[in-house]
């Protein structure tokens, strides 16, 4: 699958949005990036656009939700230097009151479980490249509340906590722990997602906003962060537009 000598790095949800972007990035640092999803078409496609580019790329179906297909993975690789932990996502903006436990446990197995699974998988790995590098993308929603988004806020404070004890329990071994916590970020499909197609409630959560992130925005500081001296460690990133000052406070030229 690899390339002897050439440092490996894993994208989960690499097949839309932020994932696609950093795949790109760190493709264009030097990484053979192997790509990673549930969209086998996507990520296969993705991985011959960069192949064609003179990249290095494979891709993977994977569902990171799947413990026994992500240890499967896992094995079949022959190095990992870097993980990325981007397969994540926010489904309703119910209130507490009213909002669907199946919602907030859709969004806990993605965003918190697998990241789990994907960092236990490949730490060994990681530990044994030695100069290992584990990105989590949690958001600003893991960092504070917000009116209608409790389940997805209760996932990323999950990956969040999960970030910053990894780096407790880890700490002297050669392997760095990076959070990058994204703002308002508009991508063809996160809030189409969250309102289940619903275009114009997704168009709402941009309304007025001069200049939301890009997913290659956020692929910039993620491949910052990776491409840091290995003595560097990027704790916390937390990175929105202008226009947001916080989850609650954003400027909209309506």
């Amino acid at each position: 699958m690899t390339d002897a000598g050439t440092p490996i790095a894993v994208i989960t949800g690499a097949s839309s949005g932020i994932g696609a972007a950093t795949a790109r990035q760190l493709a264009a640092a030097g990484y053979h990036v192997v790509l990673t999803a549930r969209r086998k078409d996507r990520v296969e496609a993705l991985a011959a656009e960069l192949t064609a580019a003179g990249r290095r790329a494979t891709a993977y179906a994977l569902d990171v939700t799947d413990r026994p297909a992500v240890d499967t993975f896992a094995a079949s690789l022959d190095r990992c230097d870097v993980l990325v932990n981007n397969a994540g996502g926010a489904i309703g903006a119910d209130p507490v009151a009213t909002g669907d436990p199946a919602d907030w446990r859709q969004m806990y197995e993605v965003n918190v479980l697998g990241t789990l699974h994907a960092t236990q998988a490949l730490l060994p790995a990681l530990t044994a490249s030695g100069d290992g590098t584990v990105v989590i993308l949690s958001s600003t929603a893991g960092h504070a509340t917000y009116e209608g988004g409790a389940g997805y806020v209760a996932a990323k404070n999950g990956a969040r906590v999960l970030a910053e004890t990894l780096r407790l329990e880890i700490v002297g071994t050669p392997v760095r722990v990076i959070e990058v916590a994204p703002g308002m970020v508009r991508t063809d499909e996160f809030a189409t997602t969250r309102f289940r197609g619903d275009e114009e409630k997704a168009a709402k959560v941009y309304a007025g906003v001069a200049e939301p992130l890009t997913a290659d925005d956020v692929a910039d500081t993620i491949t910052w962060a990776v491409t840091r001296p290995p003595h560097v460690n990027i704790d916390l990133l937390v990175v929105r537009p202008r226009a947001q000052a916080s989850n609650s406070k954003v400027h909209r030229e309506l």
